[in-house]
């Protein structure tokens, strides 16, 4: 895949890279994170609220349309009211669709570092931006804070907030904001006043008590701010600068809103995505592992996982088939030499492992699958029939990250690509784009996505390629959307620096969006391989080169899937589709019978027995099995079951083959018994 550049925060936007404005500092992946709060309290808050309860919970209103610069997608929230058991539907607006929000959340910090320096004097601030559900600040601090502490943050914030203190700017010059910092000893902000290259220096002040690098905005006062609608969330430790050789700060994560009323929907969403969160569902369902005794961000798919996996794959590969893919299968490692050719030695050095020294050689893992497939490209000399050209590989690729950025399957050191690359003609950019959508839009649908947040990246500053080339490309990419008929969110400059691209993300079930699907036109890696064909005029020619992935990885694709069925596979997807429950003994033949004849109608069926009824019963909803079958003596004589289903309930006694029927239809409709 080709290689992707990081998302910038929304805080990246100021005009220069001040404290609140780096965005290089900003983020989960410069963290590592460190619970400092009892478990006890974090278990809590696993229970469930009533809006969960009541299977209520989100809706969506996306905004999004061509022409405009962000994303304006909106989160509506079910919230249960406790009165008359009705709901409440809540918008949750974002960053993008109210700059008041953001200038909420903006001050929000503020006012919390000035909390934390009058309760302790001797805290030091380092950066403290606003993030997507509201902000947070790294302090240096003696003390680890605690729960307890971050009550008493929140009571001097109101205080804060209650004296309504303006919000004022001023613009210094370089040698003032040092003299100043110095005369308040505080060495993090002489470090980041030396990274802001643009005059003049801009500070902030809350009343005449306290002031901070800023480039804004704000609130014009502290009033402005609704008490009720800010919550101090957790404690974490990030390192400074993201990096382990420097000292562990203390991260407060606070969330922000216009109203109470949002925050308590915010509370409810978040309530739920915790429910969801894959890494516990993974133990419970032991689905997968990450054994620390072979090494963090290395995944081990258990039986279940790899189960769903198995079928995720199928899918994969028989659509790629149908569409005109070649499969390929290439090697994990390859001499250092093809990525120095590639550029990732010199651009995404400190992203690969160590290399390895063989035969006096030097070989290198693969941290992407691009070089590989161009090397089948180049095998031979290629006509411009043979154009398209178009290779796919589930590819294994390693990267490093550092350790405290792993999280669950959403971020690890190994992991497989849904990978695929086409060589064609620049005439063919649009047909082939249109290709990949279409073919985007049938895999996605058959794990039930359809709603989706799309981006399309224009040419940055920056850039290889001639202008015409990069016209005609993103032209192609324009005119593919355009005749798909969706609409799209233009992202001036985003571009990668070797071509356009555009990226598409998928909406789950509780209205969160992730990032899946990628597109990207390339004239780098053509030019850096030396890549050519023979065309008509039996000259040769440069092809064009497209990158793209569906589902990005298996790993964090199956991590979505997870949650975004809270663990409750649909009868397609369920590593066990029924379980077949003895009475007592007598009756295990007779279900070690049927569960033969199951698999052999190629039916994932088990028996589980040795137990009480009632607890095998559990066990099954426990595993979310979509179907269980109760086998007592009675079931035996008639040669029948009696099933259960997870959402339709009792389904009655069914003869063995009009069981097996109704599981194989549910299959095939991708539906839910």
């Amino acid at each position: 895949m080709a290689l992707l550049p990081s998302p910038q925060c929304a805080a990246s936007r100021s005009h220069h890279g001040s404290i609140l404005c780096r965005s290089e500092l900003i983020g989960p992946k410069n963290e590592k994170i460190l619970s400092l709060f009892p478990s006890t309290k974090r278990n809590s808050l696993w229970k469930r609220t009533p809006a969960v309860q009541s299977g209520r919970f989100c809706r969506i209103q996306s905004y999004a349309a061509v022409g405009e610069v962000a994303t304006k997608t909106e989160l509506v929230v079910d919230t249960a009211r406790e009165e008359h058991g009705e709901t409440k539907r809540v918008v949750l607006p974002t960053n993008e669709s109210s700059e008041f929000l953001l200038r909420i959340r903006h001050t929000s910090a503020h006012v919390m570092a000035m909390a934390v320096q009058k309760l302790y004097p001797n805290a030091q601030v380092t950066i403290g931006p606003w993030i997507e559900k509201g902000f947070y600040y790294d302090f240096d601090m003696e003390d680890p804070l605690t729960e307890k502490d971050l009550k008493k943050i929140k009571k001097e914030m109101d205080r804060i907030i209650s004296r309504n203190f303006p919000l004022r700017r001023e613009e210094v010059s370089r040698e003032e904001a040092r003299r100043r910092i110095e005369e308040i000893k505080e060495p993090y902000k002489l470090e980041i006043l030396d990274g802001i290259k643009t005059e003049p220096i801009t500070i902030y002040h809350i009343g005449d008590e306290w002031w901070d690098l800023c480039a804004g905005p704000h609130v014009e006062t502290t009033g402005k701010l609704n008490k009720k609608a800010i919550e101090l969330e957790t404690v974490a430790g990030a390192y400074w600068r993201g990096d382990e050789k420097n000292k562990m700060l203390q991260r407060i994560y606070g969330t922000a809103w216009e109203t109470e009323e949002q925050l308590k929907a915010y509370q409810v969403q978040k309530e739920e995505a915790k429910r969801r969160d894959h890494r516990r569902l993974g133990q419970d369902l032991d689905l997968f592992s990450i054994q620390e005794d072979a090494g963090g961000g290395l995944v081990f798919w258990h039986p279940k996982g790899s189960t769903v996996r198995l079928l995720v794959e199928d899918l994969w590969k028989r659509m790629h088939v149908q569409r005109g893919y070649n499969l390929l299968f290439t090697p994990h490692v390859a001499k250092a030499d093809l990525w120095k050719t590639s550029g990732h030695l010199d651009f995404y050095r400190e992203n690969m492992f160590d290399q390895m020294e063989i035969e006096e050689d030097f070989y290198q893992l693969r941290p992407m699958n691009c070089p590989y497939h161009i090397q089948v490209y180049k095998s031979r000399l290629r006509s411009y029939r043979d154009l398209p050209f178009r290779v796919a590989e589930l590819g294994t690729v390693y990267r490093y990250e550092k350790s405290g950025t792993l999280h669950g399957l959403f971020r690890v050191r190994g992991f497989t690509q849904d990978d695929a690359h086409i060589f064609c003609l620049p005439s063919q950019i649009k047909d082939e784009i249109r290709g990949v959508l279409d073919l985007t839009e049938e895999l996605l649908s058959q794990f039930g996505f359809n709603k989706y947040e799309v981006y399309l990246s224009t040419r940055p500053d920056k850039a290889v390629g001639s202008d015409d080339i990069w016209e005609k490309a993103t032209s192609a990419l324009k005119e593919a959307l355009e005749d798909k008929g969706w609409d799209y969110v233009y992202d001036e400059g985003g571009g990668a620096f070797y071509g356009p691209k555009i990226d598409l993300k998928i909406e789950d079930a509780i209205g969160r969006k992730w990032q899946c699907s990628t597109i990207q036109v390339d004239f780098n890696l053509p030019e850096r391989f030396k890549l050519l064909y023979v065309d008509s005029a039996t000259e040769r020619k440069q092809p064009i080169m497209i990158h793209r992935a569906i589902l990005g990885s298996l790993e964090r694709f199956f991590g979505i899937l997870i949650e975004n069925y809270a663990g409750d596979f649909p009868m397609w997807l369920s590593p066990v589709q029924a379980r077949l429950l003895p009475v007592t003994d007598s009756e295990v033949p007779y279900c070690q019978t049927v569960v033969k004849r199951l698999k052999e109608l190629g039916i994932r069926a088990e028996m589980e027995s040795g137990e009480r009824l009632g607890k095998l019963i559990r066990n099954a909803e426990v595993q979310k099995i979509p179907l269980m079958a109760v086998v007592g003596p009675k079931e035996v004589e008639t040669q029948t079951l009696t099933v259960r289903t997870r959402h339709g309930g009792e389904l009655g006694t069914l003869a063995v083959e009009e069981v097996a029927e109704k599981i194989l239809s549910a299959v095939a409709s991708r539906s839910s018994l």
